[in-house]
């Protein structure tokens, strides 16, 4: 059974910081590209920060780079989201994502159930 479970969300006045993990379980956790999303009330969801499985190469929506860090622990199975100097923007719903793709037709994609990041002062 697979299974995101993510933790760290809360609300935290603008200019702050925040910390958001995910837990893996039922997976090779190191053979999987790891995503952070968020989904804001009446909006799409939209990829925040990405991992790659090999090499730990990262990418950033234009929104969060330069405030954010992605970072994963394959003896933990966990990858962080370090978000700093928040604003009221950030507000959404964060996801975790764990995807693997293994032929051109197999791929494997699993989402946790999403945790709240509220910034208001």
């Amino acid at each position: 059974q697979v299974q995101l479970v993510e933790s760290g969300g809360g609300l935290v006045q603008p200019g702050g910081s925040l910390r958001l993990s995910c837990a893996a379980s039922g997976i090779a956790f190191s053979a999987y590209r790891m995503s952070w999303y968020r989904q804001a009330p009446g909006k799409e969801r939209e990829l925040v920060a990405a991992i790659g499985s090999v090499g730990g190469s990262t990418n950033y929506a234009d929104s969060v780079k330069g405030r954010s860090t992605i970072s994963r622990d394959n003896a933990k199975n966990t990858v962080t989201l370090q978000m700093n100097n928040l604003k009221p923007d950030d507000t959404a719903v964060y996801y975790c994502n764990a995807l693997r793709t293994v032929l051109k037709d197999l791929t494997y994609d699993y989402w946790g159930q999403g945790t709240q990041v509220t910034v208001s002062s």
